[in-house]
C-alpha cells in the first residue's frame, strides 16, 4: 500500500499536481460564476457547499482527463515520452485508474446532493467519455492535429456551461445573454491558444513530433494564434467594460504587447520560444480578470 501511495505520489506531482490543479478549480469555477453574476447586475451571494462541489468538479474533472490522456497515449508515449511516469513503469495502469475513479465517485456523489444543474453535469462527463475514446473515430482523429484540436479543445466550453448552468439556476438569471455567450468563450480561447502555440516550433527545433509549424508552416501558424488572441480580448472586453474601465486599458497594453511578440516570431522563430511568450500573456490575462472581479468587489465599478 505504501509503495503504491509512493508511486501515485510521483505520478500526480509530475503529471497533475494536486493543490495547484485545485486552486485552479477555484479559479475557474470563480471567474465565470463571478463574471456572469457581476455583469448581470447581482451583487449579494450566497456561497455554500454547492459552489465548493462545482470548483471541486473542475478539479476532478481535469484530473479525469489527465488521467485518460495518459492511457490513449500510452503506446506513442513509450516512443516519444518513455520517461512519463506512466510508460516509464513508475506508476501502474491500474492503481491509477482506481485513485481517478474514487476521486470522480466523490465528485458524482457531491454533485447529486449539493448541485442544481445535474444534466449539465452528465453532458460534461459524457463529453470527457468521447474525448477518452476519440469520440469512436482514433483512426481518423489521432493522426490529425486540425481533427484532435476541433474535436477535443471545445472541452473548455462544456467546463464553462457547467459553471454557467449552475449560476443561472441558481440566481434565477436569462440564461441567453451577451453575458453568457461572452462567458462560455473565456477561458476556452486561453486553452486554444496554448494548445496550438506549445506545437509551435522553429525549423531548426523541429524532430518526429507532429506539430503545426511542420503542417502549416510557423508562419502561418503563429499567425492563424496571433488572429484567436484578438478575437479572445475581445470577449474580455465585453465582460470587464461595466466592470472596470482600468482593466480594458490593461488588457489592450497585453493584447499589444502579445501581437508584437507574435510578429517578432514570425520574422525571426528562434529568437524566443513562442510558448513561453503566450504562457506569460496568459497568466497576466486571467490575473487582470481575477483582479477585475476582486476589485469590483471591493470598491464597485472603476473608471
Amino acid at each position: 500500500m505504501i509503495d503504491m501511495l509512493k508511486r501515485l505520489h510521483l505520478y500526480y506531482k509530475e503529471r497533475y499536481p494536486i493543490l495547484p490543479r485545485l486552486l485552479l478549480g477555484v479559479i475557474v469555477f470563480g471567474e465565470i460564476h463571478f463574471i456572469v453574476l457581476l455583469n448581470e447586475g447581482v451583487t449579494r451571494f450566497h456561497i455554500g457547499a454547492a459552489e465548493f462541489t462545482g470548483a471541486f468538479t473542475v478539479f476532478a474533472f481535469l484530473l479525469w482527463l489527465r488521467v485518460a490522456d495518459d492511457f490513449k497515449d500510452y503506446e506513442t508515449d513509450k516512443v516519444l515520452f518513455p520517461d512519463r511516469p506512466l510508460p516509464s513503469g513508475r506508476v501502474r495502469k491500474k492503481e491509477l485508474m482506481v485513485s481517478c475513479v474514487i476521486v470522480q465517485v466523490i465528485t458524482v456523489a457531491l454533485n447529486v446532493l449539493f448541485m442544481n444543474n445535474l444534466p449539465f453535469f452528465v453532458i460534461l462527463y459524457a463529453y470527457g467519455y468521447l474525448m477518452s475514446k476519440w469520440f469512436f473515430q482514433r483512426a481518423k482523429i489521432q493522426p490529425s492535429l486540425p481533427l484532435a484540436l476541433i474535436t477535443h479543445n471545445p472541452v473548455q466550453m462544456i467546463v464553462n456551461l457547467y459553471i454557467i448552468s449552475f449560476t443561472v439556476i441558481k440566481y434565477g438569471i436569462p440564461a441567453f445573454s451577451l453575458t453568457n455567450c461572452m462567458a462560455l468563450m473565456t477561458l476556452y480561447f486561453p486553452a486554444l491558444i496554448w494548445e496550438v502555440s506549445r506545437k509551435i516550433k522553429a525549423p531548426k527545433d523541429e524532430n518526429d513530433y507532429t506539430t503545426y509549424s511542420k503542417l502549416f508552416g510557423y508562419r502561418r501558424a503563429t499567425r492563424f494564434v496571433m488572429i484567436l488572441t484578438i478575437v479572445d480580448i475581445l470577449t474580455n472586453f465585453i465582460l470587464v467594460y461595466r466592470l472596470n474601465l482600468i482593466s480594458v486599458a490593461v488588457l489592450f497594453l497585453l493584447v499589444s504587447w502579445m501581437t508584437w511578440k507574435f510578429i517578432q516570431y514570425m520574422k525571426n522563430p528562434e529568437r524566443f520560444v513562442l510558448v513561453d511568450k503566450v504562457e506569460i500573456y496568459t497568466y497576466l490575462q486571467e490575473s487582470t480578470m481575477l483582479l477585475t472581479i476582486g476589485a469590483f468587489l471591493l470598491f464597485g465599478k472603476i473608471g
